[in-house]
């Protein structure tokens, strides 16, 4: 009975009575964790190398090119303007490694160049061409004949001149502010009446098309590049000018945001401020055209503060975040093969085919869903919806990440709080970079009589849970769903996450208590069947782990899986490092960041790190102990960072059906086998692809398969 309250998420003992770490870690050498910002990097290269893979469909390996240049874009507006900020502020301590910032930023820089460059050679060499096989060009200027230049001459004119905005540089006219991430034309020009040189700035309009549709050609379709049609029309921008030189540039701008909460009675307000100051951030990055002569570069190095290390000379065109448009384009044979998301079994309609009653179905059990391969739709979003609608529900209590002004999600909860019902929605509006899409739609809840709140003092509440009180008989119960993935009906459509149905009141005790801390006072109290971030998730982790690393010793089996999106605190990396020491079986599944050094002599010899990337952005957290044949499961919103364990509200659940428990097992099965397609992690920080077999023969698809499982579970279903 000892030992089970030990691996109960919710005793009493006192925490400091465990010790987790009895042997001293002088034992693991000094030199063991990876640079989290190099195996960032790492990460995106992933994303680039499915990009250069000839086997994906073309249009899905363009949608790559954009991911890779998005991600890139916002590895720089706040990772690389961290590094930035602790360097100029003083506060630059040594990184995971040991390193300076300095001297991280500088390997950044170089890796970041390699890989920017590599990505332009992706784009020109086989992206572009192969796409010109399949029917789809993206053409030059100089390419196009006498009628399309004619057409292009009035739609110019038309749509793009009236909304072109070029500013002059000399001493009446100071150099213009330069927005961050936006696409700018560098113009020289002559007065042809004083022969003086002059220069200007020209923003190319980011609410146009950035590929221009041409008129078809022998059944092929034609896009111009939006700054090649403007690049050609300069002399009908600068009458009697002469026109000598032009040149596309982009500036990338610390774009993170700072809230120091202690000092700030109202949060919006003092978000809403930071926003403004958000957009005139210090500049950290300067992509030209690799043609851009030295006279333009070097005013925009002066004019612009910026030093020549964060300069990065590329072959147009550049910001290819635009390929999301191409990407569009409607050719089903370009894109991969669709994937229908199922209703999950527990939630699909009866034999008269009428709408499921979702209570009765979680009541019959716990009911574990798996976006996208099944719906959001017909479960997190019908589940809420028929709390709305319910008359025995009074009550509604939900986290909110991130989602959209148009979601079911946020229309469900004023729907619910018109009809009269207690709703409360706990709102993270300091969610980056969808601060302000929060900020408005936590107003409209407000508005509908919504209990709104912002979570703790200090701390972002990023946990996913949801919870109805609904009234039975006379007597109250919890419908409880705690979630891997943000309440958004869009992202649930390419985010693979699980979701956890279930009426187990211990649960609903649990979350009840922390819905009222986090509208009230501090997490203090423990749970039962949760484990909460910021003060008993890491130490409920750890407690697993070492009981596994016991066991090991002991001769007992022992095997420790963790699925995360990145693996980076240093306290849980040592623990899986004594563990692995011990015999244990660790093996963990990554989708970005791991600063752990996988299968080093001594150390890690027993640890395994795979990574999945593809049509799915593989967003879900799993840990699993085998516990000596009584294994524990558990899914939730924690990544294994200092921010998601100290900094963030997080909590994970205990997954204890088991069906369930073997339907994760298999998973992380599927995952970890040589026949999947996977990167393998090396202990030099390498990751090698391996996509195919000593045949060549493509390796298992584990997305795809995992959409046939579902839909064989729905099959078998129809049948009986």
């Amino acid at each position: 009975m000892i030992e089970q309250e030990v691996l109960d998420p919710g005793i009493d003992a006192d925490d400091d009575d465990f010790d987790v770490s009895e042997e001293a870690d002088a034992l693991l050498p000094e030199h063991r964790y990876l640079d989290r910002e190099v195996s960032w990097l790492a990460f995106n290269q992933r994303v680039l190398e499915l990009a250069e893979d000839p086997n994906l469909p073309v249009l899905e390996r363009a949608n790559f090119l954009a991911i890779f240049a998005s991600n890139l874009d916002e590895f720089f507006m706040v990772r690389v303007a961290g590094l930035k900020r602790r360097i100029v502020t003083g506060l630059a301590v040594p990184t995971n490694v040991g390193r300076s910032a300095a001297d991280v930023l500088s390997d950044i820089s170089a890796e970041a160049h390699r890989l920017q460059l590599r990505h332009a050679e992706a784009w020109t060499s086989a992206v572009k061409p192969a796409l010109a096989d399949a029917g789809i060009q993206v053409v030059a200027w100089d390419a196009l004949g006498e009628d399309d230049r004619e057409r292009m001459y009035d739609y110019f004119h038309s749509q793009v001149f009236p909304v072109l905005m070029p500013l002059a540089v000399d001493p009446a006219h100071p150099f213009p502010y330069i927005s961050g991430l936006s696409l700018n034309l560098a113009i020289r020009i002559r007065n042809a009446r004083t022969g003086r040189q002059e220069f200007a700035r020209l923003k190319v309009p980011p609410m146009l098309p950035r590929f221009v549709e041409l008129v078809p050609q022998d059944g092929v379709v034609r896009y111009l590049p939006l700054e090649d049609l403007i690049s050609n029309h300069l002399d009908d921008l600068f009458p009697g000018m002469e026109v000598l030189d032009h040149h596309a540039f982009r500036l990338t701008r610390n774009e993170d945001v700072v809230i120091e909460e202690d000092e700030t009675e109202n949060l919006i307000q003092a978000l809403e401020a930071e926003l403004l100051r958000r957009r005139f951030g210090p500049p950290i990055r300067l992509e030209i055209t690799d043609d851009m002569d030295e006279l333009t570069l070097d005013l925009l190095l002066k004019e612009l503060d910026i030093t020549a290390q964060e300069v990065y000379r590329l072959p147009g065109p550049l910001d290819l975040r635009g390929l999301f448009d191409l990407a569009r384009i409607d050719r089903p044979d370009l894109h991969y093969k669709p994937h229908l998301p199922t209703t999950p079994v527990a939630f699909q309609p009866g034999d008269n085919n009428e709408r499921a009653d979702i209570f009765a179905s979680i009541r019959k059990g716990d009911v574990l869903v798996h976006h996208p391969y099944e719906s959001f739709a017909t479960s997190v979003q019908a589940f809420l919806e028929q709390a709305a609608k319910d008359p025995h529900v009074l009550a509604i209590k939900q986290t909110l990440y991130r989602t959209s002004g148009d979601s079911p999600i946020v229309q469900a909860l004023i729907d619910a709080a018109e009809a009269g019902k207690q709703v409360l929605a706990l709102v993270e509006i300091k969610a980056r970079f969808d601060e302000a899409n929060n900020i408005l739609w936590a107003r409209k809840l407000e508005k509908a009589g919504v209990h709104v709140v912002y979570g703790l003092v200090g701390l972002k509440t990023h946990c996913k849970l949801a919870l109805v009180i609904r009234e039975e008989n006379g007597v109250l119960r919890s419908y409880s769903h705690v979630g891997t993935g943000n309440y958004n009906p869009k992202t649930s459509r390419i985010y693979e996450d699980f979701g956890l149905f279930t009426v187990d009141d211990q649960v609903g005790r649990d979350l009840t208590r922390l819905f009222n801390e986090l509208s009230g006072y501090a997490i203090e109290k423990k749970f039962k069947r949760l484990l909460v971030a910021p003060l008993h998730l890491r130490k409920g982790l750890l407690r697993h782990i070492d009981k596994e690393r016991h066991n090991a010793q002991e001769g007992k089996p022992a095997r420790v899986r963790i699925k995360v999106n990145s693996m980076v605190d240093e306290q849980i990396i040592d623990a899986l490092y004594r563990a692995s020491q011990a015999g244990v079986t660790v093996e963990v599944w990554v989708r970005g960041i791991c600063s752990l050094k996988p299968g080093v002599p001594g150390m890690s010899e027993h640890i395994t790190v795979r990574s999945i990337l593809g049509r799915y952005l593989e967003h879900s957290r799993i840990f699993a102990f085998d516990n000596d044949g009584d294994p524990q499961v558990f899914i939730g919103s924690a990544d294994m960072m200092h921010r998601n364990l100290d900094r963030r509200v997080e909590a994970l659940v205990r997954v204890v059906d088991p069906a369930h428990v073997k339907e994760l097992s298999s998973l992380f099965d599927l995952a970890m086998s040589d026949k999947t397609s996977s990167w393998h992690l090396g202990a030099d920080g390498e990751w090698i692809r391996h996509s195919t077999d000593a045949e060549g023969k493509l390796l298992v698809d584990m997305q795809d398969r995992s959409m046939s499982a579902v839909q064989r579970r729905r099959r078998a279903r129809a049948v009986r």
